[in-house]
């Protein structure tokens, strides 16, 4: 029943994070190992599950056994993606980073589909170039011919840049705010590492303006910003009937993991099926784990001792259309 906020709140004062922390305060840790995740800094470290050294389960018989890359094999490797049918999770052994108190974050606005795509792969390392990566690695697509890539460095702090307190209750939700750098132009800042772990937590990336298509003007945020984001829980127990079937025929969580080469063919088929935006992507590295290696293929060997960038894309909201039958 730990969660991404605890943890959090617990590791940052001792100057470290998880290697892969979910932008979602209230998602649980073993929720997570037992899924799956992946986050901005997943170009450097892979999905969240590749980043736990072991697993404390009980199993149906109510054995209490260990499983890691050298103890219950099979199992560490059937766990991830499991969603709990295999066994119950009560401990697990997960990699953490060293931090500094500060991300220096800076938008980049790009025109043009296979302008943005390119960025985001160079900025990955997906292509070999001998080129910075960064830290931290994000974009979100606003439309076919707009995007902004984001990138984060830890810092310290640094007295010639703003500093944004960007979880704030009374802040503009995350994905509004960078918006506004497709008109504005590059912009850089620092960013408390707490708030930039947790940027997408109050408008749950953009799923919260469905329920509160206001919740973003900026009385609603001074007055009732501190509400945000609802409790998953309370949401399930005040939903009436009608909203709950409603929710099911109306709404679409669309998560794809495809090769990152082929982004541009995928905003193109997302274009054509839901044309609807924005997307986010995440770039995440992909690791050679040899045979019987879990859920994700091998990589192709194109370069000895490359690893190559997989890309999630993701689109949260409703789509009012009957083509999601």
């Amino acid at each position: 029943m730990v969660t991404v906020r605890d943890i959090t709140k617990f590791l940052i004062p001792k100057g470290y994070t998880l290697a892969v922390a979910l932008e979602i305060a209230d998602a649980t840790l073993g929720g997570l190992a037992i899924g799956t995740g992946m986050t901005t800094h997943s170009h450097k470290v892979g999905l969240y599950h590749e980043n736990i050294e072991s697993f404390e389960v009980v199993l149906a018989d109510g054995s209490l056994v260990k499983a890691s890359k050298t103890q219950n094999e099979d199992l560490y490797k059937a766990l991830p993606w499991s969603h709990g049918s295999l066994a119950f999770l009560v401990a697990l052994t997960v990699k953490i980073v060293k931090v500094k108190p500060y991300i220096k974050l800076t938008y980049l606005p790009i025109k043009g589909k296979n302008n943005y795509c390119d960025m985001i792969r160079l900025l990955s390392g997906d292509d070999g170039a001998d080129y910075p990566v960064p830290n931290y690695l994000e974009a979100t697509i606003f439309n076919r011919n707009e995007a902004v890539v984001m990138t984060g460095d830890y810092s310290d702090y640094d007295s010639a840049l703003p500093v944004n307190n960007l979880a704030r209750w009374y802040k503009p939700w995350f994905y509004k705010y960078t918006e506004s750098f497709l008109k504005e132009g590059k912009h850089t800042e620092l960013v408390p590492l707490h708030d930039y772990l947790l940027l997408h937590n109050r408008a749950i990336f953009w799923v919260v303006e469905s329920m509160i298509p206001f919740g973003n003007n900026l009385l609603f945020r001074l007055l009732f910003g501190w509400l945000l984001p609802p409790k998953p829980a309370f949401l399930k127990f005040t939903t009436t009937p009608g909203i709950r079937a409603f929710t099911f025929t109306k709404q679409v969580f669309q998560d794809i993991v495809l090769p990152i080469r082929k982004l541009e063919e995928q905003i193109n088929q997302s274009d054509k099926l839901f044309d609807a935006y924005p997307l986010l992507v995440y770039p995440c590295r992909v690791y050679d784990h040899g045979q019987n290696s879990g859920q994700l293929k091998r990589p192709k060997k194109r370069v000895p001792n490359r690893r190559y960038p997989l890309c999630n894309v993701q689109r949260f909201g409703n789509i009012w259309s009957t083509r999601l039958c």
